[in-house]
């Protein structure tokens, strides 16, 4: 029986490096700035659907990577980059929300993705994103952007209130007020959660 030596064993890939590492990087750097959009930017675009709908997506994020780009050189790292980047993504939500005649689609109108298997299930899911998108549009401002924050970007409480300059008990409140206000709109419309 022939035993494998070191080198034939798989090399053990590197630790990624750190956002605060890639975005010091980033300002003179291509690759760090890409690494930086590569890493974070299906969370934002989600993050971003959630607020503004998925119509306006593609554009809020295109936006937040722009600004994120501009921004480096003042990002001092006493905030994590993740607290920094959701701040700039709320802040290019609010912006493209308040903008007149801004071109917003109801999730309702997204493409569904293609259900090979049970094409029953995938309208009752597309009607159930639907229904939430319009529940999610019921919501104030402030607990819209927090049940996002949560539920959208998984991000736990205490990285919500550094994000929006909150306090801790308001992010809870938000998100509980938020939570209870899209079971009443849900189970109204029939959907039991």
């Amino acid at each position: 029986m022939v035993r494998p030596s070191v080198q034939d064993l798989p090399e053990v890939s590197e630790v990624q490096p750190s956002d605060l590492h890639l975005a010091r990087l980033a300002g003179s750097d291509e690759a760090a700035f890409e690494a930086l959009v590569t890493r974070h930017a299906a969370g934002i675009h989600r993050l971003a659907a959630g607020m503004v709908g998925p119509g306006a997506a593609d554009d809020v994020v295109q936006e937040v990577f722009i600004a994120v780009h501009r921004g480096l050189k003042r990002f001092r790292g006493e905030a994590a980059f993740s607290t920094w980047l959701h701040r700039i993504t709320l802040n290019a939500c609010h912006k493209a929300l308040k903008a007149k005649g801004h071109p917003t689609v109801p999730l309702s109108h997204s493409p569904e993705p293609a259900a090979p298997h049970d094409p029953v299930h995938a309208g009752e899911q597309a009607d159930l994103r639907a229904r939430l998108a319009r529940a999610m549009q019921t919501l104030p401002a402030d607990q819209r952007e927090a049940v996002s924050l949560r539920e959208l970007s998984g991000l736990d409480y205490t990285e919500i209130a550094a994000i929006t300059g909150v306090e801790l008990g308001t992010v809870k409140s938000r998100i509980n007020r938020g939570r209870a206000a899209l079971r009443a709109y849900l189970t109204a419309a029939g959907i039991r959660p």
